[in-house]
This record gives structure tokens, C-alpha cells and sequence, in this order.
């Protein structure tokens, strides 16, 4: 029953292949490249392109007709169809049945016609003998770009789209590389970079190059640039380089301040990469590991800049080597990498992560979050800082394996990643110091209070007054969860923030500018108006972990020795200097505007608020991980009091924003009296509908209370 496609064709004498332009070429690069293991697993496909394809896939009926070799004289059996299915049959029947059963239900495609196939191609069970079988093989469409086998005529319209979505044709599944006309060459930050048509839909052969992850490039770049203006050179690994628009980058700006070694284990994205590489006049050394070749140089002007290129693993590379600067940008997850990173990266080095398994971190899976990470999160206002601090507990937890500590230097969490950035500080004591400040987080469900658990191995009776709120007492049940591990340190380092700035302006990096700014007023939890490019200490350094590093006002021989790292004696000397004007840490989360504003009232403006905070007397700036939110250390109930007495009614909200009066004149900076907590439990009261009986009930009530009090 079984038909073969070459002896079906060859019998009829139909050219039953599918035209494609340019095969001449493609045929050669076939010859060349050696198909990959995973590819031959996928589909049984020949080496020959372009491939048969099924007789039910035709261009005209016709063409249908003709594979029956239909005769007024003889009786001819169905192509499609077994004979004990349907017999054999004059012309004029066998006409109507391609017509009406298997031509007007096919699935068009191109100008091919995937017709309804009721062979035997799909595998039936084998414990199904006599009718059992006949009955089982039901009819079927086979896929023109991928030779799959589908029942369905909806699901095989949707498998057709899925595949003209991700840009897929059928040389995609037979490994041969896409001729350069299909390439397109995308500009960035003055780096040329030939990409595919499905760069931003990629498959596992194929190379990934996101525009949106611009910011995310230009963050790291300038990390880079700060760490290569301490010493030189530094030997940076782009651990992941698909396109290689990264490491371009970093060598053709910082020059021969970097020794730049793009990695991808994809040979395909390998000899993307040495192509871009050549586009952009820039030398390739070859991974001697695998080509003995000599140093090849693009076509144009020479340059002296080397790239070196490897195609291994990014756990072997990292392991083999070492160097001062490593970044990995994995697909997911960046958990599995993290040992190899910190195992060879040398002392003041610094490791960058983006991970873009923004589900998990955001708390959408939570099961995979606990599997990753080993941290129990669950979705909270301050959602994303809660997934920068998870992030940053792993890393922690993978350095101190490695005898390894970290200072943060960044942590980012936009819409489609998580990036953070660390200096590696080697020693048992730093890394002890580092594991100290992972810690498990108490976080209450009702009024979203939270606080670090405090340190220490003895169990407490009752945790929950650990919390600032009253909800325990108030409301029945268990009303907070225990997040975590998590990191309970600063998640910024304004001297390192602002050395990036520096060199973001230097290098004209107009997205990252903004951002930078933001990050400088949050580490200093400082409203922008008090922002200053010089900080408020000794203009002419920064003082990091302990370390003082040079900016560019300070001679290098006062704090580096050129090309050389400072000897254990002078590091050791310089950790336990302290500057006694050296700002305390952030305040660790922060409070959306919205999400703890009064029903029935008027908020201030954001700006403003900030500052009803800051003349409180509180520390309080805006965070980069919401735009409504506000980092401040003034606890919940203050921060509800502020709001509620600058917010104004609805009914007169036409009227200038102006503070409400509490009962009895009561001071923002003083602590939250109960007469002040009734006013607000009243409007929000009155707010919910209740009836006007009701609340002069409640109001009655309350007065008694504060009588009493």
C-alpha cells in the first residue's frame, strides 16, 4: 500500500519537484557542509535540494488526474487512496472522486495544493489487525515545507501559518546555509551586522538578534568601558554571540583597550560572526582548537583590532580561561553558567547576566522560578525588584561555591529582561560577607508591608511581629508569606553608576543616558532636582566595596599601577578604609502610587508627592522598575498618611491640590495617631457605598474611640 515518491514519479513521468531559484548555489554549499546530527533525527530528508515531495501535493488537478493515467477503456485504481478503500474505478468516476474528496479539501500553499491523503503514511498501532487497521488509517495532509503528517484541515491551515510566522521555507530543515542575497544588514551604534529575514523568530540553527534588547547592549557596553578605563588590557567574553553585534561593538569602540573572544557553539552563528566580523574591518583569530589556520582579515582597510572567535560550549570556554569581564545572555535561564563563570573570572573582574525567562521571574510560573532558582516568589507590586534580587541571590550563592564574593554594581529589571552586574571580589571573608546578605522576606498579603527576616538560626515564636502592620491581629487567618532566599543588600553602586553615565555621554549613547540618570537618583534616593554629575564626597574618586578606584580628575599613579593589578598588600590596606561621609545603602522595594491610593480622593502628582515625602523628612526618589512607584524607607502607614492628606476629594477635583486637614492638626513627621487610621478607615467607608446612616454610625463610633484614647 505503501508508495514510493521517486518510483511514482519516474513511473508517470511527472517532474513532481518543487522550483526554487538559485539552486545552483545552494547545491554547492550543500556539498560543502556536512548535515548535523539533530537535523537527521528531525526528518528523514535527502542530502539533494531540493527535495520530492508527496504526490498529494500537486499544482492543478490536472496534474492529479494524471497520476491515476486516467483510460476510457480501463479501470484505474485511486493514487491516494488504498484499493480497499476505494476500488478501481472507470475515468469519469474516478474524476469525480479526486475532485469532490481530495482536490476541494486540499490545503493551498504557494501555488501547491496539499490534497487529503488517506495512504498509508501515518504508523498505526500494532496490536490493530484486519478492520481494526482499515478503520484506524483515517485521511491526512502532508506539510510541503516540513513532511509532517496532520489529520486535520484547521490544524493543518494553523501548522502552514506557524510556519510562515517564523519565516521558515524548506531549506530550513535540510542544513544548508541561506544564500548572503537573503541576508539583511542591521546598523547599530556604528556596527554593521548581517542578520537573517527570521532574526527576530529564530529556530535552533539560526542566529538571534533582537533590536529591542538595544538599551540592554548599551547598559553593558558602558560597564565595559568603566572596567577598561581601571586597567588595560582586559580579556572580555561574549559567551553567547549569535550575531556578534556585542563584541563587535566592544572592540571597535574601546579599541586596544579589549581583548574581545566572541563564543557560540551554532557553526552556524560562528561564520556569521567571522562574517560580521570581516564587514566591519576587524581581524579574526581562529580557535586553534579546531583550524589551524592563520589570522584571516577582511577585505578593506586593515585595522589592528583582533576578535577571536570560538566555537564551544560557553561552561568549556569559561572553564579553559580566564577573564575580566564575562557576560552571558543565554536563551532563558542563566543559572546553568554561573559555576563556570565564577570558577576562572580574575579578582576585580566583573560578570554581567541578562536573563530573559521573565516568566518565571515575574512570577507567572512560579513552580519554574522554585526550580531555577531555589526562590519562592509570588506576584507582589514590587514584582520586578523581587525578581532582580532572586537573580542576584544565585549569583551569590554560585560565587561563594568559588571562595568567591560580589559587590553589585547593577541591577536592571525593564519589560523583556533582568540584567545584573557584579564585581567579583575573591577571598573566603568576602564571600562569607556576600552569603551573610541573602536572606528570606516577610510579606504581607493584605496591606503588601514587607520586611527582611531578621539574621539568626533561632526560631521565633511569632514572626509576624517583625512586620510594621497590624494585620495579624486585625484579620483572621495567616495573612503573610515567606519569600525567598533573596538578596537584602543595595542593588546599586553610584560611583560605578556614575562612571557609566560618564562614558555613556563620551560615547553618545542616547538610550542609556536617561535610564543611567534614573539609576544615579535611586541609588542616592534622591529626587531629580537634587542631581548632580558630581558626587557630593571627593569629586576625584569612588569608593567601591571598600576599594577607592580612579576617575578620570585623579592621576593613575595615586590608585593604579599601570597594567598590573595592585598588590594583595594595597588592596588589603585599601578594604579597610572607610570614608565616614559615605551614604547608607537605598531603602531596599518601594510603594506604587496607585496601588495604595483613596477611593473617592484625588492623588497629588507624582513630583509633588515626592516631595510632601522628602519635606517629611524621608529619604524618597522614583525607581526604574515602575513608573508609579517610589522608593522611600518611610514605612506603610506614613506613607498613606502623606497621601492621604495631599489628596483631594473627587467632587472638587477642579479645585488647586492643597492638603486636607486630619482631626486635631496631627504632624506628618509624628507617628500615625488612631484618629488619623479612623479618618482614613471613613472615607474609605463612605467610598464604598455604604449608606449615609452607616457612616455617621461609624463616625459616631470612632469618636467614642478616640475619647476613650
Amino acid at each position: 500500500d505503501g508508495l514510493v515518491v521517486s518510483e511514482n514519479v519516474k513511473s508517470n513521468n511527472i517532474d513532481a519537484k518543487i522550483p526554487e531559484s538559485g539552486l545552483e548555489a545552494e547545491d554547492k554549499g550543500a556539498e560543502e557542509e556536512h548535515p548535523r546530527e539533530s537535523d537527521s533525527n528531525i526528518l528523514d530528508v535527502s542530502s539533494d535540494y531540493p527535495r520530492d515531495k508527496h504526490i498529494s501535493i500537486q499544482r492543478h488537478l490536472a496534474d492529479l488526474e494524471k497520476l491515476a493515467d486516467l483510460r476510457e477503456d480501463e479501470r484505474k485504481p485511486c493514487p491516494l487512496c488504498p484499493e480497499e478503500k476505494f476500488k478501481a474505478c472507470y475515468s469519469h468516476k474516478l474524476h469525480r472522486h479526486l475532485q469532490n474528496l481530495h482536490w476541494k479539501v486540499s490545503v493551498e500553499f504557494e501555488g501547491y495544493r496539499m490534497c487529503i491523503c488517506h495512504l498509508s503514511c501515518r504508523p498505526v498501532k500494532p496490536n490493530l489487525v484486519g478492520d481494526q487497521t482499515l478503520s484506524k488509517m483515517g485521511a491526512h495532509y502532508h506539510c510541503i515545507i516540513c513532511s509532517a503528517t496532520i489529520v486535520r484541515r484547521t490544524d493543518m491551515i494553523g501548522h502552514i501559518n506557524r510556519h510562515v510566522n517564523k519565516g521558515e521555507t524548506e531549506s530550513r530543515f535540510i542544513t544548508v546555509r541561506a544564500p548572503k542575497s537573503s541576508y539583511k544588514v542591521v546598523k547599530e551604534s556604528a556596527t554593521d551586522v548581517q542578520v537573517l529575514p527570521n532574526h527576530s523568530t529564530p529556530q535552533k540553527t539560526d542566529s538571534y538578534f533582537n533590536p529591542k534588547m538595544k538599551l540592554n547592549r548599551q547598559l553593558i557596553f558602558c560597564a565595559l568601558a568603566v572596567l577598561a578605563g581601571e586597567r588595560k588590557p582586559i580579556e572580555c567574553l561574549d559567551a553567547f554571540g549569535a550575531t556578534g553585534i556585542m563584541g563587535l561593538q566592544w572592540a571597535k569602540h574601546l579599541r586596544s583597550s579589549v581583548k574581545v573572544t566572541i563564543n557560540d557553539c551554532n557553526e552556524n552563528s560562528v561564520t556569521m560572526i567571522k562574517e560580521n566580523c570581516h564587514l566591519n574591518k576587524m581581524k579574526v583569530k581562529l580557535n586553534t582548537r579546531e583550524e589551524d589556520n592563520d589570522e584571516t582579515v577582511g577585505n578593506g582597510e586593515e585595522n589592528s583590532d583582533t576578535i577571536e572567535v570560538t566555537k564551544m560550549d560557553a561552561n568549556v570556554v569559561m572553564h579553559l580561561r580566564s577573564f575580566d569581564f564575562i557576560h552571558l545572555d543565554p536563551f532563558g535561564t542563566s543559572v546553568n553558567y554561573l559555576d563556570s563563570a565564577f570558577r576562572n573570572v580574575r579578582n576585580l573582574g566583573i560578570v554581567s547576566l541578562t536573563s530573559t525567562d521573565i516568566s518565571s521571574l515575574y512570577a507567572k510560573a512560579q513552580h519554574v522560578a522554585l526550580r531555577h532558582y531555589g526562590c519562592n516568589i509570588v506576584r507582589t507590586e514590587y514584582y520586578k525588584e523581587l525578581a532582580a534580587r532572586a537573580v542576584i541571590a544565585a549569583v551569590t550563592r554560585a560565587a561563594a561555591r568559588c571562595n568567591k564574593g560580589i559587590e553589585v554594581l547593577l541591577a536592571v529589571a525593564l519589560e523583556h529582561f533582568v540584567l545584573v552586574v557584579v564585581r567579583v571580589l575573591r577571598g573566603p571573608t568576602t564571600a562569607d560577607d556576600s552569603a551573610k546578605k541573602v536572606r528570606y522576606l516577610i510579606h504581607c498579603q493584605w496591606c503588601e508591608e514587607r520586611v527582611f527576616q531578621k539574621e539568626g538560626n533561632m526560631v521565633e515564636e511569632n514572626p509576624y511581629q517583625q512586620l510594621p502592620c497590624d494585620c495579624h491581629g486585625s484579620m483572621p487567618g495567616k495573612t503573610a508569606v515567606l519569600l525567598g532566599p533573596l538578596w537584602s543588600g543595595a542593588l546599586f553602586n553610584t560611583g560605578f553608576l556614575r562612571r557609566m553615565l560618564l562614558e555613556a555621554v563620551q560615547y553618545g549613547l542616547d538610550e542609556a543616558q536617561p535610564l543611567l540618570k534614573t539609576l544615579v537618583c535611586e541609588a542616592e534616593c534622591t529626587t531629580p532636582k537634587h542631581f548632580s554629575t558630581h558626587s557630593p564626597g571627593d569629586e576625584n574618586k569612588q569608593e567601591e566595596c571598600g576599594v577607592y578606584i580612579r576617575t578620570p580628575n585623579t592621576s593613575a599613579e595615586s590608585y593604579l599601577v599601570h597594567g598590573k593589578r595592585k598588590s594583595e598588600e594595597v588592596l588589603r590596606g585599601t578594604a579597610k578604609r572607610q570614608r565616614a561621609e559615605h551614604s547608607a545603602e537605598h531603602p531596599p522595594f518601594y510603594y506604587n502610587i496607585h496601588r495604595h491610593s483613596i477611593k473617592g480622593m484625588n492623588m497629588p502628582k507624582l513630583n509633588k508627592f515626592l516631595n510632601y515625602l522628602s519635606e517629611a523628612g524621608y529619604r524618597v526618589s522614583r525607581t526604574h522598575f515602575d513608573p508609579m512607584g517610589v522608593r522611600t524607607n518611610a514605612p506603610l502607614a506614613q506613607f498613606k498618611t502623606v497621601l492621604m492628606k495631599y489628596s483631594t476629594p473627587t467632587y472638587v477635583g477642579a479645585q488647586a491640590e492643597g492638603p486636607v486637614h486630619l482631626p486635631g492638626e496631627i504632624q506628618v513627621g509624628e507617628e500615625v495617631s488612631a484618629a488619623a487610621v479612623i479618618k482614613v478607615e471613613e472615607a474609605e467607608l463612605a467610598e464604598d457605598g455604604k449608606s449615609g446612616v452607616a457612616a455617621a454610625v461609624f463616625t459616631e463610633s470612632c469618636s467614642t474611640r478616640c475619647a476613650a484614647e
